[in-house]
């Protein structure tokens, strides 16, 4: 198994959405392009996070990558708390914070040690968005943030999903079909950079099972994504041939049933 340490330094080699933006790292205009990308091709993400209504409350965000939702519950408001793995995306989150003249509680440490890190105070919202699925130990991470809620808090987090267009396209691509390296090939080849040394994928029964101390309150699937990857590296937003093939309703009905991101709005059991 993948130790955390290597999970760190993976993230640290490149974090989250980094080349968002060819502008300079750190800079405004970086920023602000980062933002757009992210949400233009991620559009769910502002609706499931509900920015705006965490306004004057208490948010802990389980890893912030370089801060894009960081930003956003900030800016609506929200009494923000983060905690982060990677030392190189921490730093451009603070960095985001100061050029938008913002403020937040920054911690830097692993979400399976989460109380040796951040104070064991209620929040009402613990929001970990694509983080969970990365580390070592998923069930440990729920644990930690058990202690951080209580019957009034919502728990919202987004977990890949086993049954989706990614994996199958991934098992097809990489794996030439071979389903039995299914696991090898998604960890593998999961994010943009190829050897991401953990990736779990969940279906729905194994999300309710890894969660059988919560009240899952909603659960659904969004986001297949439809760019030529050429293309999109570079900036250009051209959709593959089989997907500008049908119709918009199908592909949002694709997405529900083979999205990658599974999103999870959970409470403690009363």
């Amino acid at each position: 198994m993948a130790t955390i340490e290597e999970v760190r330094e993976f993230w640290n080699v490149r974090p989250c959405n980094i080349r968002h933006s060819p502008r300079p790292i750190g800079s405004r205009e970086y920023f602000d392009e980062v933002e757009a990308r992210k949400y233009f091709v991620e559009p769910h993400i502002p609706g499931f996070a509900q920015f705006e209504r965490w306004k004057g409350k208490k948010v802990l965000e389980v890893g912030c990558g370089i801060g894009t939702d960081s930003i956003n519950f900030a800016r609506a408001g929200a009494d923000l708390t983060i905690v982060e793995l990677s030392e190189r995306s921490l730093e451009l989150c603070r960095r985001r914070f100061d050029v938008y003249g913002l403020t937040a509680h920054f911690h830097h440490g692993n979400a399976e040690e989460l109380s040796a890190v951040v104070p064991i105070e209620r929040y009402d919202l613990v929001y970990a968005f694509g983080v969970i699925h990365h580390s070592p130990d998923p069930s440990r991470v729920l644990r930690e943030i058990r202690k951080y809620v209580d019957a009034r808090s919502e728990i919202r987090l987004m977990l890949y999903a086993k049954w989706s267009w990614k994996a199958i396209w991934i098992i097809v691509k990489y794996g030439h079909g071979a389903v039995w390296r299914a696991g090898e090939l998604i960890r593998r080849y999961s994010e943009a950079l190829e050897g991401c040394p953990v990736t779990y994928v969940y279906s729905f029964a194994e999300i309710r099972e890894i969660l059988r101390n919560f009240t899952i309150v909603e659960m659904r699937k969004e986001h297949i994504f439809p760019y030529v990857v050429d293309k999109y590296v570079c900036y250009e937003y051209e959709w593959l041939w089989y997907f500008r093939r049908i119709p918009g309703w199908l592909f949002r009905w694709l997405e529900h049933r083979l999205g990658w991101h599974t999103l999870v709005v959970a409470a403690i059991r009363s």
